[in-house]
Parts: C-alpha cells; sequence; structure tokens
C-alpha cells in the first residue's frame, strides 16, 4: 500500500486534473448545447462547414490545436492580449489548460447532445405548442428532459477527455508544477527522469480509476433518467 502513498507534487497533479475537468466540462456546457441545437434543428447555408469546424479538434493533432491557443490567447497573441489588458490571462496559467480542454472535448459533447436531440420526438413538442405552451418552455419541460441522458454522456466524455489531455495542454500552458502540471503532463515527466517509474505508474492507476468511475456514473445516471422518462 506504501506504493500507492501519493506525494505533494503528486496529489497537486490530481487535484489540479479534476479542476480543470470540471471547469472545462461545465463552461462548455452551454456552448455545447446551443450549437447541437443549431446543429440538430436548424437548416442554413454553411451548416456542414460549421459542423467541420466544431469537429475539428477531434481530426487535428493536439500540438496543432494548443499552438493555434497560444497564438490566439498569449499575450501577444490576437485575443491574448485584450484580454491581458483586463487581467485576464490564459497562456501559463491553469485557467489556459481547462481552455485547451473544452476546446478539445467540445465536439464529443455536441455530438452527444446533438445525437439526443436529434432523437427527441417532435411530435411531443408540436402537441405542448398546440396546447398554449411557448417555444421557450416546450423546451424547459420537454425538450430538455428528454436529452438530459445525451446532455450526461456529453459531460462526462467531455470530463474523460479533459483529464486526458496533453497535446494541446503542455504546448500552451506548458507543464508547471503547482500551476499547469495536470496528470498527464506529470505523468510524461515522470518517465523523462531516472526512477520516476514507480510516480508514473501510481498516477496512471489514478487517472485510469477517475475516468472509469465517471463513465460508470455516467451510465447509471443515463440509465436511471430514461427509466423516468419511460415511466
Amino acid at each position: 500500500m506504501q506504493f500507492l502513498a501519493l506525494g505533494p507534487d503528486e496529489w497537486n497533479a490530481v487535484r489540479l486534473s479534476v479542476k480543470v475537468a470540471l471547469v472545462a466540462m461545465f463552461a462548455s456546457l452551454p456552448v455545447a448545447l446551443g450549437v447541437a441545437l443549431l446543429l440538430a434543428r436548424t437548416e442554413f447555408w454553411g451548416k456542414q462547414l460549421i459542423n467541420g469546424i466544431v469537429h475539428l479538434p477531434l481530426v487535428l493533432p493536439p500540438v496543432v490545436t494548443g499552438y493555434l491557443l497560444l497564438l490566439s490567447f498569449g499575450k501577444r497573441g490576437l485575443l491574448g492580449a485584450a484580454l491581458a489588458d483586463w487581467g485576464i490571462v490564459f497562456s501559463f496559467r491553469w485557467t489556459g489548460a481547462a481552455l485547451a480542454c473544452a476546446i478539445m472535448g467540445f465536439p464529443l459533447m455536441v455530438r452527444a447532445i446533438r445525437l439526443s436531440l436529434e432523437a427527441v420526438d417532435r411530435k411531443l413538442e408540436s402537441a405542448a405548442a398546440t396546447l398554449g405552451a411557448n417555444a421557450l418552455w416546450v423546451f424547459l419541460t420537454i425538450t430538455l428532459p428528454l436529452t438530459l441522458p445525451g446532455i450526461i454522456a456529453g459531460m462526462i466524455l467531455s470530463f474523460a477527455k479533459a483529464m486526458g489531455e496533453f497535446g494541446a495542454t503542455i504546448t500552451f500552458v506548458s507543464n508547471i508544477p503547482g500551476e499547469t502540471q495536470t496528470l498527464p503532463s506529470a505523468i510524461y515527466t515522470y518517465t523523462q527522469v531516472p526512477g520516476g517509474d514507480a510516480g508514473a505508474l501510481r498516477l496512471t492507476l489514478i487517472s485510469i480509476a477517475i475516468s472509469l468511475a465517471a463513465l460508470v456514473v455516467s451510465e447509471v445516471l443515463a440509465r436511471r433518467i430514461g427509466q423516468r422518462l419511460a415511466s
């Protein structure tokens, strides 16, 4: 059991990874829901282009995504310079790691929510509308509850992706212990130093355990919500 005892730096990496993953997940949820609604319920010129841009982080090398973030949100970047004047800095900060993780997990969240939206029976929404419910009320009482399993699945996929993200984060925010060193970065660091195999293995086991627990919780919650909606 002593082998599994984590040191202070390892605990910092675990806490930071969970923090970054949670912030990335919740921050991207409203945007992902809006984009999923746009893609699932509307037809417009350029829809396929927007869909391609949304899913681009899945096919681009993560290092490319991180470099683009550095160009855009670095202190001398197009947006980063303006944000720095307001005291908002992403590069080489944990907030930058959260931003990178949110972008990398965004396509997974959008896709899960979109598929769930497309599976909703539009007749139920039409019936509610004919009874006098406005569009917002129909969405809150009919569409959103029926979409919850997909929303939960998308959130968990985004969380799991953030827990394992490495290329984009290390390119954008580097690997600073206590500030930007997440679990994957810490594992990479351990593999580069003599005698670091034990630390790398400990953090690998922790990463597997957290990701597996997230997937199990997602499955349980989605199943329970599905059973309640069916009843």
